[in-house]
């Protein structure tokens, strides 16, 4: 043990002694606290202690609370002033904690939650914050302080291995989602670090690389969500990300921590790291000046640098100061603060009923097609199927790393399908669950210790052939194909075009067999993607009748899907991205990590300044997402917003109006089919051109009806503030919104209109912290040049 820690943890040890006479922690006198606190006290509380051979870890801090086994940290106790330690657990998808623990049979599952790309394809705030209330519940049972979610970060290119945990490429459908995400949650006494704060946008090399990127783009887009979350649900905590922005890493920026959060958005919580230790180019000093408040998971020489840092004048004690009132104003409000007993025993049954239903709502149909004139969707008076797919059979609820949920079940297709008294045909069950109990006995074996992941989540199972010879044995038996085609991704790996944003070679063969073979008999052929983020679809889309986007829609997922196949749930999820015909139709996907030998690299190829790894310039600027594709005319597979529905909506009545600094949009929508279903009605607006550059039209606003019975209406209302109908100004540092005639649209998906309205407003403005300018030249897109 280094003499100096363990000189430290002795001394606060004995510090115990005096605690009679010393403060203790209450939410009214924490002055008086910081005013008691030692140095080294202070210097303790700024770092987590989560790691084993921590004086903060055990018996040398005096700490009696138990640790939540498997939890991501822990911040430090002080006893002496009755400031207890605190947990934080994983997320966001569910608190991921250990099942199983040591001198107990009893189990710790968490209920596995859809992940954030399924939620937010709801479009329904009621129901994520629901969600976000059962997880909290779990959070506050299994003795955690707060969950380390929700994931807020924005789908730049459909290659990021995190894109499951994010909800969209859009940053209102991003906020509005997040904020109803974290009051959800917090709602029930526990708190939540909103991650990764910022421009997180690809895993490779994600704790060093640059992203460059327009103080623009910055603001409009991958901040925007985050300040929305920020204002509307003041999160506890959020979480600075690994990667540097315009040259300065995350969390040592005071452009973002201080001016931007603090200053510009009023956020009065704590940043915490993200789970890191000391960088040779990052001094404590800056992580501690620009306010990020606690260093996670913790290490002792952190603790000493602070110490030291304070003591030779490289650290302000004011810094330190107004971080540790930050913490303590955190402490204070978390339930082992409060004494809370929580039960070990969260209702997992009722979760689960939650999990099913908010699921099907963010399933989202792209296809069905008809057969004899009827929809092949929902199926009805089917007995029997055949099952194709590996994923049909072990079907994946949840992403891997983290952000993954231990939980203690998963439904498969097999199991849901029985459950609606639906079979599927022998042979090819038998086949497909002999070759998975194979798959995963071989994958444990051969297992890579460095693939942690793998431990963390379902990793994908290889893809079987299936013979046409076997195909065609099962048509005879089986009124219709499912085909469920998998894709996982998780943290620290981005994924690849070849094979996994693409078809493999044998699901393309798969996919032709299945459909030629069950066509030639007159019977559909289904396929239910199960994947946390977008894929190919153009080149196959046409051969099957009917594909159904059930993402990992988490524990009750077999159910799920069933129920939506079958018509017990009508779909009325719609995406949150764009699905491109090609990976590389977006344009980041140019700036995007390729190297299929990424995690090969050597250091000698870092010290070279590789493109992608070292840095990532954001040259689309603010064209991300649909607001690429609508203003270059490029067509796309599925647009942003689309989904069918089993019944048929009008919009009408559609109108606008200002009331003070807000526009108030109003539409009535009705079920013009015969069957019960929700409708989301999407506003999107078109600004004037005024001096500079802007996206042909962007989402501001959504709003979802509730089940509406066939020929039944609902008038929905939306409020606009005045400061989201603007452009960021960067020349002098402000929102700045053009005099002029806005068109309001509102439509079903970015590519469809169905009604417009014209409103003229005046001038708007709002000066904010000049910040995190670019210190590249970056060669912008421009629809112009």
């Amino acid at each position: 043990m280094n003499k100096k820690i363990g000189v430290f943890a002795l001394g606060i040890c004995l510090s115990g002694a005096s605690m009679a006479q010393a403060p203790q922690l209450r939410a009214d006198n924490i002055d008086e606290i910081i005013a008691a606190m030692t140095l080294e006290e202070k210097a303790q509380l700024l770092t987590g202690c989560g790691n084993a051979g921590f004086p903060g870890s055990g018996a040398a801090m005096g700490h009696q609370t138990k640790l939540v086994a498997g939890a991501a940290g822990v911040t430090a106790g002080i006893p002496r002033l009755g400031i207890p330690q605190t947990v934080v657990a994983d997320g966001p998808a569910g608190v991921h904690i250990d099942a199983h623990r040591k001198g107990t049979n009893q189990t710790f599952f968490a209920t596995g939650f859809p992940i954030g790309t399924c939620l937010a394809s709801t479009w329904n705030l009621d129901l994520v914050e629901k969600v976000g209330k059962a997880i909290g519940n779990e959070t506050l049972e299994y003795g955690c302080d707060a969950i380390l979610g929700p994931g807020m970060n924005l789908h730049r290119n459909p290659l990021c291995g995190r894109n499951f945990e994010y909800y969209s490429e859009d940053p209102i459908i991003t906020g509005l989602i997040g904020a109803a995400m974290v009051k959800g949650i917090q709602s029930q006494g526990v708190g939540v670090s909103a991650k990764h704060f910022a421009v997180n946008s690809q895993e490779s090399d994600r704790t060093r690389v640059d992203e460059r990127v327009s103080q623009r783009a910055l603001r409009e887009l991958y901040l925007k969500g985050f300040e929305i979350m920020v204002r509307k649900s003041a999160p506890w905590t959020l979480m600075s990300s690994y990667n540097r922005i315009n040259g300065v890493y995350s969390q040592g920026n005071y452009d973002l921590l201080t001016k931007v959060l603090r200053q510009d958005w009023g956020f009065k919580g704590i940043v915490m790291t993200d789970w890191i230790g000391e960088r040779a180019d990052l001094p404590i000093s800056d992580v501690v000046k620009a306010g990020n408040d606690l260093l996670m998971p913790g290490f002792p020489t952190q603790v000493n640098h602070i110490i030291e840092g304070v003591k030779s004048g490289k650290i302000d004690i004011k810094d330190v100061d107004r971080n540790v009132r930050n913490m303590l104003e955190y402490i204070v409000k978390t339930p082992r603060f409060k004494g809370y007993k929580f039960s070990n025993t969260p209702n997992l049954k009722a979760h689960a009923a939650i999990t099913r239903q908010s699921s099907t709502e963010g399933m989202v149909l792209l296809k069905n097609g008809k057969l004899n004139g009827q929809h092949i969707l929902p199926m009805k008076q089917m007995s029997k199927v055949a099952l194709f797919g590996v994923n049909s059979y072990d079907f994946m609820s949840g992403g891997l790393g983290s952000g993954c949920v231990n939980v203690p079940y998963v439904v498969d297709m097999v199991q849901g399908l029985k459950n609606a008294g639906i079979s599927t045909t022998a042979q090819l069950t038998d086949i497909y669950e002999k070759y998975v109990a194979y798959a995963k006995s071989k994958l444990k074996a051969d297992k890579n210790p460095e693939m942690w992941f793998l431990d963390q989540g379902q990793p994908k199972l290889d893809e079987i052939e299936i013979s046409r010879r076997c195909v065609e044995h099962e048509v005879s038996e089986a009124q219709a194909a499912i085909i469920t085609i998998g894709r996982q991704a998780g943290e620290g790996l981005d994924r690849k075009i070849e094979g996994e944003f693409n078809l493999s070679a044998q699901e393309k063969d798969m996919i032709s067999n299945v459909s030629a073979v069950f066509h030639n008999q007159g019977k559909p052929v289904i396929v239910v993607i199960n994947s946390g983020s977008v894929m190919e679809t153009a080149s196959w889309r046409d051969l099957v009748d009917a594909i159904l986007v059930a993402w990992q829609p988490g524990e009750e997922g077999g159910n799920s899907v069933v129920d939506v196949l079958t018509g017990k749930a009508n779909p009325s999820g719609r995406l949150t991205m764009t699905w491109p015909i090609a990976a590389v139709d977006h344009p980041s996907t140019a700036n995007f990590p390729q190297q299929p030998d990424y995690y090969n690299l050597t250091e000698k190829l870092y010290a070279n300044n590789l493109a992608g790894v070292n840095y990532t310039n954001h040259d689309e600027d603010i064209y991300v997402g649909y607001r690429y594709f609508d203003a270059f005319d490029k067509p796309v597979a599925y647009p942003f917003g689309y989904g069918l529905s089993y019944t048929t909506f009008s919009m009408s009545n559609f109108a606008v109006k200002q009331i003070k600094d807000k526009v108030q949009v109003k539409v009535t929508v009705k079920n013009t089919g015969k069957t019960s279903g929700k409708q989301v009605a999407q506003i999107y607006v078109q600004a004037p051109k005024g001096n500079y550059e802007k996206p042909v039209k962007e989402l501001k606003s959504f709003a979802k009806t509730q089940e509406l019975a066939p020929g039944q209406s609902q008038i929905l209302t939306m409020t606009i503030d005045r400061r989201d109908l603007t452009s960021f100004d960067e020349a002098n540092s402000q929102w700045k919104g053009d005099a002029g005639e806005y068109v309001f649209m509102v439509g079903d998906n970015a590519a469809h209109m169905v009604g417009t309205a014209k409103l003229r407003l005046v001038e708007y403005t709002e000066k904010v912290s000049e910040a995190m300018k670019p210190q590249y030249t970056l060669n912008l897109l421009r629809r112009n040049k």
